[in-house]
């Protein structure tokens, strides 16, 4: 007949602020400033374009007729953009596309990356259009070695390419190792340029000097083929020129285009790696695994956090973590958590706000500016987390700390009505269920109604409805005084009822 009563109050409070956490991470993370936030190319691996020359044999003129694929990128070259752009030249080739326009909009990204991107437009058979568009775009750092890669070069006006100098991520490179790693590139983006009839010396400038260029410039120095307000005037424009050195011509005059897109989970692993991003994911894991282990149960705060620290995993595989920022990310919620277990007068929260700051300036190893997370998202995550080390974790600690109210407890102050005589025990009948009690006063008869006054374990104390405490004292020590000479009842260890007689 124990009716536990409380327990589900706490486990709805939990749920809804592990829910509330999770979509405030969410929201963080997508009005951050990083969302379309990339890197900075890192220092590009030995190879050189000689050994895949190979590969660009001339080929047939592509087909009048055939439709022309149109994609868009933005942000990052990361390994999901790589994957997505391998894919679809290597699908438009099996489809038989006339050629594949690639939008871009970057300002760097991975050295490995890059290369995937630039051998898929080296291996491709049918004409591979790098776009900068629209105007505003850039393609800086790992993005221009991609642009000579192509087999057709194209900026819209107001766009700009260049800086290409290599950045190392990690450790801060010597002098000796920096001239390496600069002659390499320079080495590598020269003969990329001067593959495909455009000028080298400039794009060797832009690695060894990090220049760059608007659009027209660009076009003005033979650094691109073609510069076009829009899509429809590129088309326009390429038509019949024939690529160096796959000389391949182009019949895209009144083609019909077909765009394609990421998919949706392409689309996320693209957006979650970046700086900023990681950083946001990592707290918003680490403040659930916070909330899960401050109340019982499995709940959304504990789920959320294990995704979202798995998505900050999948973000540190592509990006140059420092476990040093990691461990004074960690030892910032471990303050935070401490100062509200004991009373240091906010030097354990201060301290954890420094740890939170300095565990995000440091989570990244690298010089690049776009290596790094951004105040904003820094200030941000400060915000939340003193916000939920201040409220919601104070209101979980209140509702566990009180006194759960459970079976006959909940009934106190309740009215019932006798279903047996109380001499003084007997049962009454309260919200429907019947109870075992015991009256202080007068004896009770069958039908008789009453007040509940308290409980001892399973067992309610009334008093008759309408009689107040005074009274029902009162009565109490003259119903004692009456019979004391008959004697009181009292229960026994073995749970039987004995009569003792009271002596004078």
């Amino acid at each position: 007949m124990k009716r536990a009563r409380g327990k589900p109050r706490l486990a709805g409070v939990t749920r809804k602020l592990g829910l509330a956490l999770f979509l405030v991470g969410v929201f963080l993370a997508l009005s951050s400033p990083a969302w379309a936030a990339s890197q900075s190319t890192s220092a590009p691996s030995q190879s050189t374009w000689a050994a895949n020359q190979g590969t660009c044999a001339p080929t047939a003129p592509t087909v009048p007729g055939a439709p022309i694929w149109v994609t868009q990128v933005k942000g990052v070259i990361d390994p999901a953009l790589a994957g997505y752009l391998t894919k679809t030249m290597k699908k438009a080739a099996e489809e038989g596309a006339a050629a594949l326009v690639v939008q871009i909009d970057t300002p760097g990204g991975l050295d490995s990356s890059m290369r995937d991107i630039i051998q898929a437009e080296i291996d491709s058979p049918i004409p591979i259009v790098f776009y900068v568009y629209p105007q505003g775009a850039r393609a800086a750092s790992a993005g221009l070695y991609i642009l000579m890669g192509a087999d057709v070069a194209a900026m819209a006006p107001q766009t700009n390419i260049g800086a290409a100098t290599p950045v190392a991520l990690g450790e801060e490179m010597d002098e000796t190792m920096k001239a390496k790693v600069t002659n390499d590139a320079a080495a590598y983006i020269r003969s990329l340029a001067s593959t495909h009839a455009r000028n080298a010396d400039w794009a060797e400038k832009a690695v060894r000097e990090a220049v760059s260029l608007p659009a027209e410039e660009a076009l003005a120095q033979d650094v691109v083929e073609f510069v076009a307000p829009d899509l429809p005037s590129l088309l326009q424009a390429m038509d019949g020129y024939t690529t160096v050195p796959k000389g391949l011509t182009l019949h895209t005059a009144g083609a019909t285009v077909k765009e394609v897109s990421m998919n949706w989970v392409q689309r996320f692993l693209h957006a979650i790696a970046n700086p900023d991003i990681a950083y946001i994911l990592m707290t918003i894991g680490i403040l659930g695994i916070i909330m899960e282990l401050s109340s019982p149960g499995i709940g959304v705060a504990g789920v959320a956090g294990v995704i979202a620290l798995l998505m900050s995993f999948y973000a540190f595989q592509v990006l140059p973590v420092n476990l040093v920022g990691i461990a004074l990310v960690v030892l910032a919620m471990i303050l935070f958590l401490a100062e509200l277990k004991i009373q240091s007068h906010g030097i354990l929260g201060l301290g954890g706000a420094a740890s939170l700051i300095a565990g995000g300036l440091l989570l990244f190893n690298s010089s690049a500016p776009y290596l790094r997370v951004s105040w904003p998202a820094l200030i941000g995550v400060l915000v939340i987390v003193v916000i939920f080390f201040t409220i919601v974790v104070r209101a979980v600690a209140r509702v566990l700390r009180r006194r759960p109210a459970v079976g006959a407890e909940t009934l106190v102050g309740a009215s019932g009505i006798t279903v047996s005589p109380l001499a003084p025990e007997g049962q009454v009948k309260v919200h429907g269920e019947v109870w075992r009690a015991r009256v202080e006063g007068a004896h009770l008869l069958k039908g008789e109604p009453i007040k509940v006054l308290r409980s001892e374990g399973l067992t309610l104390i009334v008093q008759r409805a309408g009689e107040s405490e005074t009274a029902t004292e009162a009565s109490g020590n003259s119903f004692m005084g009456k019979n004391r000479k008959l004697g009181l009842f009292r229960r026994n260890k073995e749970e039987q009822w004995t009569r003792v007689q009271w002596r004078q």
